[in-house]
Order: C-alpha cells, then structure tokens, then sequence
C-alpha cells in the first residue's frame, strides 16, 4: 500500500491514554455524532511536505493552537501533534511534494474528549497555477475589519472546519470565469484568498495586509518575508486596499501546498507577472526543508 493510501489517527485522550494510531483510509473512523461533521465544530491545519521534510512546522502548530483557544479547545499537545505530522511525512518521502492536514474537533456531542487525526497525501501539480498565473475576482467578506475586536465570536483569522463559505466563494468564482478570490472587507480593506495570503509587490517592497484585521497569519508569507532580502527586497505588513492591487507590480496568492501563485488578472484587467520573481519564491518553498 503506498504511503498516500495510509491515515494516521490522532487519539487525543486524557494523560497516558495520548497515543498515535495508524489506520486505514478505507475503513470508517469517525462518528456520525462527532460535531466535527454535524456542526463544522473543530479547526485544522494543511502542512506541506518537501521531500519527507514538512515545512514550516512549528509555525502551523502556533497556528493551530491559536485557532483551538479562539474555539475554547483544549490546548493541542504539541509533541504529539508534531510526531503525527513527522511520522507520515516520513511515509511520504518519496514524493517531491506532499501535504499532511491535522485536525481537531470538539468530539462526540454532549462527550468531554476531543477527536483528532492527520492524513497525508501527494500534492496535485500546479505547474499552470504557479507559472501562467490565476484569474481572481474581488469579493465583499460581508465582515468590517474590525470584526475580530468587536465580534470576537465570528470567529474570523481562525482556521476552522466551518470552510463552507470559502468553497462558496471560489465557486462564484468559477461562475464569473476566474480561479480564486482576494476577500474585502465591508470597509474597504483587503484581506485574504478563502486559502491563501495576499502578497504584492511595489517596488522593491512587498506587502501584506496584518493579521488583526481578520485573517490568518501566513505560515508561506512569513517564509516568504524572511527570504525576502535575498532577492534584494523589503517587506511591510500594513493594511492594504484594492486600489493597492491596482498600483501593484506584481500581485501573489500564497498559501502552503499551492506555494506562491501569481495573479494574472482582478476582475477582468490583466495584472503583469513577474515571472523572475515567481519561479525564486517557488524554487525557495519547493527547497524548504524545515
């Protein structure tokens, strides 16, 4: 059986009772009851794997313990969460790129113990998405960016399972003849991709939009920022607006399996591609091995 085909279940039991179990993809695991299915009540995380490596790590894990207490979870043991993760990379090291997602729910309704588990695969190609670019429309989040000071119950710049709204959103879309969406907020700030971060370019500065205004922080565009000076440029974190887009150089969506996808057209108007750039921050995430 090959190492895509195996599940990895998290068991996250009281005390000695935590333990790692592999199972079988094929064969039932969770509950019906489990309000991870019946209410989206949990949060996950999707790690990218380079050969066998996974790649920004404990960074996910800051964010995935991040999401639990926005959702008043229990903390993650992270030593466990972190063997998961390790223990099927290890399966997938045969493979250029992979990807394991974790994650945690609030268990059986009405029952104290939380289920969790990870799963790792191969990633798809996204040689077209990474080189030619994406087509992105803009679309209004229906949320102020101040919403996680103001309406800290909305839950936003958290990642959970609760991920039907961000398919909505790519499948509008797909109506209008695009591949993804840059979220707004109400307000006229930008955010983020439903799976991805927001990088651009003026100059010889790159810029994404901060954390507070509802979005998650990105693990690739921390990775990204940090390499920055290498290619001989800058970086801010500041609130951004759509007319930034427009004055933009060159536009990104970055995220963990896609890796940094350029933006070739918003609503309709073409964006240029910086090509040079694009294939480095690419060549950096492939090559990352911690």
């Amino acid at each position: 059986m090959s190492a895509a085909e195996h599940l990895l279940v998290v068991v996250t039991g009281p005390g000695e009772a935590r333990s790692l179990i592999e199972a079988e993809v094929a064969h039932p695991q969770l509950s019906v009851l489990d309000v991870g299915v019946t209410r989206g009540d949990g949060i996950f995380e999707t790690i990218s794997i380079g050969a066998g490596h996974p790649q920004a790590l404990e960074a996910h894990l800051d964010r995935f313990a991040r999401s639990a207490r926005m959702l008043d979870l229990p903390e993650p043991d992270r030593d466990l969460w972190r063997d998961a993760v390790q223990t099927l990379a290890a399966r997938l090291s045969e493979h250029e790129e992979a990807w394991v997602k974790t994650v945690l729910t609030r268990g059986i309704e009405g029952q104290p113990v939380p289920t969790g588990w990870a799963y790792g695969t191969v990633s798809p190609a996204f040689r077209r998405e990474r080189t030619e670019g994406i087509d992105v429309v803009l679309l209004d989040r229906g949320l102020r960016s101040d919403a996680p000071a103001t309406s800290p119950w909305l839950l936003a710049g958290a990642k959970t399972l609760s991920y039907a709204v961000n398919r909505a959103a790519v499948r509008e879309a797909q109506r209008r003849g695009a591949d993804d969406v840059i979220f707004v907020s109400s307000d006229g700030q930008l955010l983020e991709g439903p799976t991805s971060t927001v990088v651009l370019r003026r100059g010889d500065v790159l810029s994404t939009p901060p954390d507070d205004v509802g979005i998650l922080p990105g693990t690739t565009q921390a990775d990204l920022f940090a390499a920055a000076d290498q290619w001989g440029l800058r970086t801010t974190i500041e609130p951004l607006t759509p007319d930034d887009l427009g004055d933009a150089d060159a536009v990104w969506l970055v995220s963990s399996v896609r890796h940094a996808a350029p933006v070739r057209s918003i609503d309709g108007a073409a964006r240029p591609v910086d090509t040079p750039l694009t294939a480095a921050m690419n060549g950096f995430l492939r090559a990352r091995r911690s």
